[in-house]
């Protein structure tokens, strides 16, 4: 792909701060350095490398702060391909080692920019432009989780695929969390710039698309026109039962056929997606009614997040040692899977969302299940300990899942903890890994994952700002 680097000027953002060509010095005595050289980087932002310098220069914990250094901007350097079409922002953001857009992976992989974007015009623009192009794709295909730039290449999936793969689309795994993301994501830019610019006829067309779509798969009269199977070994990559899953009891729930991870469900009421679903309808319904004034949309979207609000009250929770968590998955006729998957949504991240308080007793009686052994993708060796996913098979711990861990933690030793964990787990590549062996973290999957990088990069200006003493 042909990926056009936008360098932001100092000017812009009236900082006059010189950025050396290939890192900090600082780190060159004691490790290597990684990062993208400058000339090479897909998009530069002064704000970006300020925020870089000064945390680097200001925790005394060096190879945490040489992390920081390679991985926070590492959407930037790397994966982000903008542009200006007809005076419209349009950003195309891949996810690292795959060609291709994902809604949830773009969103998440720009989201720790947005504090930082009043102080760079040209970042403001650049996360603009992501939210104007994933409207572009869901407008395309509100079932579809990936896409293609060029709608002239074709999906490897092209011909393993019994689904309606459109010009452009990469993959067709209909995941509720795939339309919360870019909801997340206008909501949050909105909150942090005022420009309402961004909600245009397109973007309300594709939010009523993602309502139509929720509706749809809430299977009230009949299984919805979303179908997909996949002539595959793995039999988490297709869909049983003529490609609609296992079925399920109509109760206000949503059904999501895969998970983040990309995985299929086993019950397709899943339930942190579910809940993310109800945060992101709750912002919809707040930006149509606040930045818009469009009545019909805010309605829609309020009505049913209080629908899909109550019959999580009702259906999420499920028994464990005499008392009740949240489930994973549940159908509506009783049956319920517990576990927990490192993807965000998780269980797990459901404060980081904001879907519940981080002290609901629920919340916390499910956190300490989905940390122990009872949870079957919780792993530990000597190399660490967290939560994986079937996506990596088994004892495969995910960096997200321990960032996540973190992000949710108010405990001092246990978010030390998993600093320690992250530190250790690039082995010495400077960057995080989609997962890495329980055992051994030079053992790891996708060297270059993005998303994982730019999360890492979230908790560290987080502790940095709140609680600087656990990164010395």
């Amino acid at each position: 792909m042909d990926r056009r680097k936008f360098i932001g000027l100092s000017a812009a953002a009236g900082l006059s701060t010189v950025i050396p060509q290939q890192g900090y010095s600082f780190f060159k005595n004691d490790f290597p350095v990684v990062r993208v050289p400058r000339d090479q980087r897909h998009f530069s932002s002064p704000a970006i490398e300020q925020i870089i310098s000064e945390v680097s220069k200001n925790i005394k914990n060096k190879e945490l702060a040489w992390l920081f250094n390679n991985c926070f901007p590492n959407t930037l350097d790397t994966t982000v391909d903008f542009e200006m079409v007809n005076g419209r922002p349009d950003t195309f953001v891949i996810t690292g080692d795959i060609d291709a857009m994902w809604l949830r992976d773009s969103s998440a992989q720009v989201w720790p920019y947005l504090s930082l974007c009043k102080e760079d015009k040209n970042l403001q623009l650049l996360i603009k432009g992501v939210i104007n192009r994933q409207v572009h794709f869901i407008i395309k295909d509100p079932y579809a989780n990936a896409f293609y730039k060029d709608e002239s290449k074709v999906s490897e999936w092209k011909e393993t695929d019994i689904t309606d793969m459109k010009p452009g689309v990469h993959e067709r795994k209909w995941e509720i969390d795939s339309l919360c993301y870019p909801i997340r994501l206008a909501y949050g830019y909105w909150k942090e710039t005022g420009d309402s610019a961004v909600f245009d006829k397109e973007w309300q067309h594709a939010m009523s698309l993602v309502i139509r779509t929720f509706k749809e798969q809430q299977r009230k009269t009949g299984k919805g026109p979303y179908v997909f199977q996949r002539t595959t070994a793995w039999a988490t990559d297709g869909v049983t039962l003529a490609g609609y899953g296992y079925p399920v009891k109509p109760n206000g729930l949503i059904c999501s056929v895969f998970r983040p991870s990309d995985d299929a469900t086993i019950f397709p009421y899943l339930i942190p997606a579910n809940f993310f679903a109800v945060v992101s309808l709750k912002q919809l319904s707040e930006i149509a009614t606040k930045a818009i004034s469009n009545a019909t949309l805010a309605g829609d979207a309020e009505k049913l997040a209080l629908e899909v609000g109550l019959a999580l009250s009702k259906y999420a929770e499920a028994p464990y040692r005499n008392e009740k968590i949240y489930a994973y998955e549940v159908n509506g006729f009783g049956s319920f899977n517990l576990m927990d998957d490192a993807n965000v949504p998780s269980l797990l991240s459901l404060p980081y969302l904001g879907a519940v308080h981080i002290n609901d007793l629920t919340y916390q009686r499910t956190r300490k299940y989905i940390l122990s052994d009872d949870n079957p993708f919780f792993f530990k060796g000597t190399a660490g300990e967290g939560i994986g996913s079937p996506h990596t098979l088994l004892n495969m711990i995910w960096p997200i899942g321990i960032t996540m861990r973190a992000l949710t933690s108010t405990d001092d030793s246990e978010i030390r903890k998993c600093l320690t964990m992250l530190q250790r787990s690039n082995a010495g590549t400077g960057f995080m890994h989609e997962s890495f062996n329980e055992n051994d973290a030079s053992n790891f999957t996708r060297k270059w994952f993005a998303w994982a990088n730019t999360l890492f990069g979230e908790l560290v200006l987080k502790l940095y700002r709140e609680k600087k003493y656990l990164l010395d």
